[in-house]
């Protein structure tokens, strides 16, 4: 068994390791996205993810939720967070708007869980309800200025449309009410039976969309290994990590995370497809880094008197 300080050093690595991962989010999609229709990729991601997710629990012998009404949450958390939010990423992508512009606008997921939490507090008006502080406020609008420095170059004239903007807010609505919907609503279980719960639901949603698409699948390597990452990194990794950050976190400061999402793209893109990194995008991210640092550290325990 691990020591308490190996799993207080996991614990505190844990937002860092969501980060990395949940980035190369883009650049999977741009591995994979010429060799297949965006939701008949995402399927047939849901049913390995699901496939894998059986056999682990099967091997952990991981316990299952044991309340219904926990199933039923589970499976409105998958629609949401997974076909809802993903589904409506890769569905706008393929219609024409670029990966740094549909991320700047999912990546207003903060400022929206920040204003829902302050506004169901405000309205609530009980004692000790949970508020978001000025500085958590300063944090998420500096993550928001950097967040926009990063993309804003990648916003190409006459790329949005109708369409693709609809794609992009649902994407959005969908993840940020899913956060808010989770942290409310799911009680704290096993995150592989959780996350094998969420991917069918996402699986069954999706699939008659899906069907309706008819551009072939290629399997090209590039299709295969984006598939790969998909399931094995983004999925088993990711989403878990997602899963257990929302049991342990406030919502307003797992989602703050997000901010770094796009930093971290625009660093991978230029490790691996040489990319551009100017200075303006070095100081969005220097400004993400510092706004979510703002958002997410413990407040300061007050002083005692005398």
């Amino acid at each position: 068994m691990p020591s308490d300080d190996t799993r207080r050093g996991l614990i505190r690595a844990m937002p860092g390791v969501f980060v990395l991962i949940w980035s190369t989010g883009f650049v999977v999609a741009r591995y994979g996205m010429p060799h297949a229709p965006p939701l008949t990729f995402l399927c047939l991601r849901y049913a390995l993810s699901v496939l894998c997710f059986a056999v682990w629990i099967r091997l952990a012998h991981a316990a299952w939720p044991r309340e219904p009404t926990q199933w039923l949450h589970l499976a409105v958390t998958g629609v949401l967070m997974q076909a809802g939010y993903l589904g409506g990423v890769w569905a706008a992508v393929k219609h024409g708007i670029a990966a740094g512009t549909v991320s700047l606008i999912v990546g207003l997921q903060p400022v929206l869980t920040a204003l829902w939490v302050s506004v169901t507090a405000s309205r609530t008006g009980r004692a000790g309800a949970p508020v978001v502080s000025t500085g958590q406020w300063v944090g998420l609008l500096l993550g928001l200025a950097g967040l926009v420095l990063v993309v804003w170059r990648k916003l190409g004239a006459g790329e949005v449309n109708t369409l693709n903007l609809l794609l992009s807010i649902v994407a959005l609505l969908a993840i940020t009410v899913g956060a808010l919907y989770q942290k409310r609503h799911v009680a704290p279980c096993d995150p592989r039976s959780a996350n094998l719960i969420q991917m069918t639901a996402a699986l069954i949603v999706s699939l008659p969309f899906a069907l309706l698409e008819r551009e072939p699948i290629v399997w090209h390597p590039q299709l295969i290994g984006a598939m790969a990452w998909s399931v094995l990194v983004l999925t088993l990794g990711g989403s878990s990590l997602l899963f257990m950050l929302l049991q342990r976190g406030a919502a307003t400061r797992v989602t703050s995370l997000f901010y770094l999402v796009p930093p971290c793209t625009a660093l991978m893109a230029w490790l691996l497809f040489d990319e551009l990194l100017t200075p303006t995008v070095l100081i969005g991210m220097a400004l993400a880094a510092l706004g979510v640092w703002l958002a997410v550290r413990e407040p300061a325990p007050p002083r005692a008197l005398g």
